[in-house]
């Protein structure tokens, strides 16, 4: 039963960003501005744990997830076939791009390290 509230919550709190950023023409979509709302929903212990309960069922079934994927990628094979090149040149760019502006992130946001204290010579 908790897991149900969890999933109630999850499409609560997504519903309500769809809502937001289609009444108030957000540019982000409305699953994004619901995850912010569930990221600040989570300090909130009627909120964790029942979320916490249907995120550990989701992760324990999750290979059933990728079974609707498969069958569309068997579907569009052909598409596949004349794509999968692209697709795939596609998918690495974009994801050396994402790990390039991760580092230049982590670069920025870096705290500089304190330089070591000199160590007096030993007479």
């Amino acid at each position: 039963m908790t897991g149900l509230r969890g999933l109630a919550w999850l499409l609560a709190l997504q519903s309500i960003g769809e809502l937001l950023a289609r009444g108030l023409s957000l540019p982000l979509p409305g699953p994004v501005i619901g995850m912010i709302l569930l990221l600040l929903a989570l300090r909130w212990t009627p909120v964790r744990e029942p979320v916490a309960a249907c995120a550990n069922f989701l992760l324990s079934h999750l290979s059933l997830l990728f079974v609707p994927v498969g069958v569309g990628v068997m579907t569009h094979l052909s598409l596949v076939s004349q794509y999968g090149v692209r697709i795939l040149v596609v998918i690495v760019v974009s994801t050396l791009a994402g790990l390039g502006v991760t580092v230049l992130t982590m670069h920025l946001l870096a705290k500089p390290a304190a330089p070591a204290p000199e160590k007096e010579p030993h007479a």
